[in-house]
């Protein structure tokens, strides 16, 4: 029987417990400064994407120094995402770096690619990617980019499955003081899945994303 190799990209989400019962609803707040710095890294991660996209066209690598701001722009809004909407997973306050913080109860880590296709640079973005597009576009709640770190909801109306199963867990931890395990393992899956598509969509990574939420 042949190893089942991991996919390069990998995200880490630890419930904490226990859960508070009222503080999601100030998240949208306490978030504004990590939104607004989101903002300005999301910028600078699309001008990096650029720039690799040519890098890896006439070199087939990706520079090693964009590669890890990338990783870490992914990283930073995957942390600032689980505390809040898409998963209200912890209630410990995201740190403000761009590195990994072992402490932390949620992580993203990208492995470097040595090599990268020169052919694949040119569809996998766009016209490779479409099929997870449709999908994530259900998780997410519309497909329009990614927004101050986390996926738009559309024209920023209505709300993805995501952001949904979130609430109602959080409403449960309302009710009962448990978050329902489940849920939890379905939304980080969810999001395992978007922040795959996002790096491969990225560049950063040639190995095509599995339609499964789990590792």
């Amino acid at each position: 029987m042949s190893e089942q190799v991991s996919y390069p990209v990998s995200i880490r989400g630890e419930l904490t417990q226990p859960p508070s019962r009222g503080w999601w609803l100030l998240k949208w707040l306490l978030g504004i400064p990590h939104y607004i710095i989101l903002v300005f890294l999301w910028i600078a991660f699309v001008v990096v994407s650029i720039i690799a996209f040519f890098a890896i066209l006439f070199t087939a690598k990706y520079p090693r120094g964009l590669f890890n701001f990338n990783a870490g722009v992914l990283r930073w809004s995957w942390r600032v995402g689980f505390y809040s909407y898409h998963a209200l997973g912890t209630d410990k306050y995201p740190p403000f770096t761009l590195a990994s913080v072992d402490d932390y109860p949620a992580d993203l880590q990208i492995e470097y690619p040595e090599n990268l296709s020169r052919g694949l640079v040119l569809v996998k973005w766009w016209l490779l990617a479409i099929p997870h597009y449709i999908v994530i576009s259900f998780f997410l709640g519309g497909w329009r980019g990614w927004d101050s770190g986390s996926w738009s909801a559309g024209n920023g109306e209505g709300a993805g499955l995501v952001f949904l199963l979130a609430i109602f867990a959080v409403v449960v931890v309302l009710f009962t003081g448990k978050y329902p395990k489940d849920i939890f393992k379905f939304v980080v899956g969810m999001n395992r899945w978007a922040y795959r598509v996002v790096a491969y969509a990225a560049l950063m990574t040639d190995e095509y994303p599995p339609f499964r939420l789990w590792d």
